[in-house]
């Protein structure tokens, strides 16, 4: 049950408390200036009825007028109560009204201020909120205005009153400047673009200014083209072409957008004849083709939609004569818009780079068929192209430019084209060079030979003032005496048309001049063989070989050699020898091989076999270590030849000594095969054993089956055990080098790359080593069953000690593989001795191997 009590107080006789209130009253009346108290007792009366709420706030706020809490959580409280409610009912005006009373002590809160001005823009009172964001504004210091800005702004742009909100805009940019680009957005929405490119254009005229949005001066610029060009009939306070302009001086990277806004500016003015002439401009002034390209198609686009619109035009109104010929002109005019692009292309590339030649070319090839501009254009290049910037070969202008006279018939002016180009200063002797030999070959191809022969000694004689080839302090006409174009070309002139003795006068300049080349002087030399000059074409070579070194000089000295040999053989054999020495002394290896066999050559057939051999000696030391195998392989053949093949025994071991290992076994395996042909069965079993040392068996395994079947025609069955106990031995040593076996195990399996766990996939935690030791050991097995099983009775072979009686007892055995022999042969073994049998003349049968042969 709730107790009711009427408190009398004398200041207000109607308060009405309940049993539960008597405490916070109680510490009220104790501390009724008490901010704390009052929010308790606050906080406890929130289920409390409305008008019982506000009655304690009025309470609380007449005692606490400056309280910030209680006036927010009041106002809160108030607004929440109309929440629901009709903006037309009268509480709302209460509400204000006790706003209104919070600003008398409130009014430089702006959380307050805000509060009260979203309450009132969702009354649309639009007049009062406006009034009430101005009294805020002037309330409030400007350090917190910041705060009220946005709504303010949000408000003005939520009305359809542009007027207003242009006012605001104004007063909010004096606040914050950087916030214009917003200010320009609204007012391109309400439609009042003179006022927008105005200020867009302050904006991308102040250095200073920083966009908001990340946007570039240039991405400003580029807004501000778009909006004037867009809209010539709105924005009036503008001049739209000097900014336009003023934008191509400053951004010349994006020429091709600004000329195409400026053209369509133009256009949409109406003032057509003036977007035209704008394109022309702009196709003859940008430097890069992605702007020509822009423009150009923004052109063609222009003009084919001029000519739709007359056609259109045309056919609605019908066609008169006036308009065909103006449509006639329109599409004469667009094609040779279309016919121009590639020259147009061609401008923009050599405004670019004016030295570039290959485009100089290529815009006199675009003019093909109108003589008067290829004058014009070679006329031009020549001018313009500075010999020391030029990209390309700056004289083949002039060279071209001479050709195209010649073409027409007209040599004189070819000649003094040429002449003018002689005189130019280039920056390559190769240039001026050239020069020199297209007039030459200009006089050539109208049969002026002396004319050719004397233009040619001009340009080989001898300057002024002598300057070294390279000299690039010094003019190129100082230096083309120099040039070995123009002698080669003078020489060959000289060949065909000149005497002997200018001919050689020519090479003999060449080569004091010291410019001439290996080919230069094998031609000298050639050229005095044919007139029968032998031992000055001999000079020749001693000229040209005192001018290079190895390797140019190589082929000097093989045609020097090999026509001293010619021409004299054996008659100067000291001579050649000497030749020879002389060739060989500072001989690269790699040149050796040719110089040797041919110094061989002649030994053995104008010299001594002895000095023949010593050459051939000399020759396996100095080649190169790819070269000793074929060397060797031809000083065993030639010493076979001329003194017997066991004259060879000593070339094979020495051989064997310096080959690698690959080759020293194929030299151990024909070294074995000779003494085995000669008889010499020792001599080749020890020469099997040496080999034996470096042929691994796991891959080696052809040697060591030759060396198996060697045994089983020459051995016997000691012969065989020790084979296979230095097979064994040498497997063994191979066996510990773990490295070299893991690489070789790998080869084998078909791994090209890999590890030694590679070998055993699946069981990496395995160790390395245990790996190798169960292959080790598998290997041994291998080579355990490789061994011959012991018979129970004795196998003799061919040149054994076994008795007659012995023999005879296995000759009766019964053998199921037994060879059949004829009657005749059978006669012919029982009348020889068995120790007198050879392998050559009477074939084994199988069973007396065993399982040392294969089947």
């Amino acid at each position: 049950m709730v107790v009711m009590a009427r408190v009398p107080r004398p200041e207000r006789p109607d308060l009405v408390f309940e049993e539960e209130d008597l405490p916070y009253e109680e510490e009220i009346m104790r501390n009724q200036f008490s901010v704390k108290c009052w929010l308790r007792y606050i906080e406890f009366k929130q289920g409390a009825p409305k008008p019982r709420l506000n009655q304690l706030y009025e309470r609380a706020l007449k005692l606490l007028p400056c309280s910030y809490k209680l006036w927010y959580r009041y106002l809160k409280a108030r607004r929440a109560q109309v929440k629901h409610r009709c903006v037309t009912d009268p509480a709302y005006e209460d509400v204000n009204n006790c706003h209104e009373r919070a600003f008398v002590f409130m009014h430089k809160m702006p959380r307050l201020w805000l509060d009260y001005c979203q309450f009132l823009m969702d009354q649309g009172r639009v007049t009062h909120t406006r009034r009430t964001f101005d009294r805020a504004l002037r309330a409030l210091p400007i350090t917190q205005h910041s705060r009220i800005w946005p709504l303010y702004l949000r408000f003005l742009r939520s009305h359809p009153l542009p007027e207003t909100a242009v006012r605001g805009y104004r007063r909010f940019l004096k606040l914050s400047p950087e916030s214009a680009e917003e200010y320009i957005e609204y007012l391109k929405s309400s439609d009042r673009l003179d006022e927008a490119a105005q200020r867009l254009a302050t904006v991308v005229n102040d250095e200073r200014f920083v966009s908001k949005a990340g946007k570039s001066n240039y991405q400003l610029w580029h807004e501000l083209c778009d909006l004037i060009s867009q809209n010539p009939d709105k924005v009036q306070s503008l001049n739209v072409d000097a900014i336009i302009r003023g934008g191509l001086t400053r951004f010349t990277d994006q020429l091709g957008k600004l000329w195409c806004s400026l053209a369509d500016y133009y256009i949409r003015s109406g003032h057509f004849e003036k977007a035209r002439d704008v394109y022309e401009e702009a196709v003859r002034t940008v430097m890069t083709v992605r702007d020509f390209t822009q423009v150009f198609d923004s052109y063609a686009q222009f003009e084919e939609s001029m000519i739709a619109a007359k056609m259109e035009t045309a056919s609605e109104l019908g066609r008169e004569e006036e308009d065909d010929v103006d449509l006639e002109l329109r599409l004469a005019r667009f094609e040779q818009l279309i016919s121009r692009r590639p020259l147009l292309l061609n401008s923009v590339l050599l405004r670019q780079n004016p030295h570039h030649v290959h485009e100089w070319h290529k815009r006199v090839a675009l003019h093909q068929g109108r003589p008067r501009e290829i004058i014009n254009t070679y006329t031009e290049a020549v001018q313009t192209v500075d010999p020391f910037k030029a990209t390309g070969k700056p004289h083949t202008l002039w060279v071209a430019f001479a050709k195209f006279y010649e073409d027409n018939g007209q040599l004189d002016d070819a000649r003094v084209i040429l002449e003018k180009a002689t005189k130019v200063n280039f920056k390559q002797v190769d240039d001026l060079a050239s020069v020199w030999c297209q007039c030459g070959e200009l006089e050539l191809r109208h049969e002026n030979y002396d004319e050719a022969l004397k233009l040619l000694r001009k340009a080989t004689a001898l300057p002024a003032r002598r300057a070294e080839y390279f000299d690039g302090s010094e003019p190129v006409q100082n230096r083309v005496y120099k040039s070995l174009k123009v002698w080669s070309m003078l020489a060959d002139l000289e060949e065909s048309l000149g005497t002997f003795q200018s001919t050689k006068a020519v090479y003999d300049r060449i080569l004091d001049l010291r410019i001439a080349t290996p080919q230069i002087v094998i031609n000298y030399a050639m050229f005095l063989e044919e007139h029968k000059y032998f031992e000055e074409s001999f000079k020749a070579y001693e000229r040209g070989i005192s001018l290079f070194k190895w390797p140019n000089v190589s082929d000097i000295w093989s045609t020097y050699l090999t026509k001293f040999i010619a021409r004299y053989g054996g008659r100067k054999l000291e001579r050649a020898r000497d030749l020879f020495e002389q060739a060989l002394d500072g001989c690269p290896p790699k040149y050796a091989k040719t110089l040797y066999l041919l110094y061989a050559q002649l030994e053995e057939e104008w010299g001594l076999a002895r000095h023949a051999m010593a050459v051939y000696d000399r020759a396996t030391r100095a080649v190169e270590p790819a070269q000793q195998y074929d060397m060797f392989n031809i000083y065993i053949k030639r010493a076979a030849e001329i003194y017997g093949v066991t004259h060879t025994r000593g070339i094979y071991q020495k051989a064997i000594e310096v080959l690698s290992d690959e080759h020293a076994r194929e030299m151990c395996l024909r070294f074995a095969d000779m003494e085995c042909k000669l008889g010499e069965i020792d001599r080749a079993r020890a020469i099997y054993s040496f080999c034996s040392q470096i042929c691994d068996p796991r891959t080696t395994g052809a040697f060591w089956q030759t060396w198996k079947d060697f045994e089983v025609r020459h051995g016997n069955e000691d012969t065989i055990r020790e084979m296979l106990r230095i097979r064994r031995s040498v497997q063994a040593t191979y066996n510990t080098q773990v490295n070299f076996m893991a690489s070789q195990m790998l080869k084998v399996s078909g791994s090209a790359t890999g590890t030694v766990s590679d070998l055993a996939p699946g069981q990496s935690g395995m160790d390395d080593m245990k790996l190798l030791e169960q292959r080790a050991e598998q290997l041994a097995a291998e080579a355990e069953r490789d061994q011959p099983p012991r018979a129970q009775n004795k196998i003799f072979f061919v040149r054994s000690d076994a008795s007659r009686e012995e023999l005879a007892e296995l000759a009766q055995q019964a053998n199921p593989e037994e060879i059949q022999l004829g009657e005749e042969e059978d006669e012919d073994e029982m009348d020889l001795e068995p120790n007198e049998v050879r392998l050559e003349q009477q074939s084994v049968p199988a069973a007396v191997f065993g399982s040392l042969k294969e089947d």
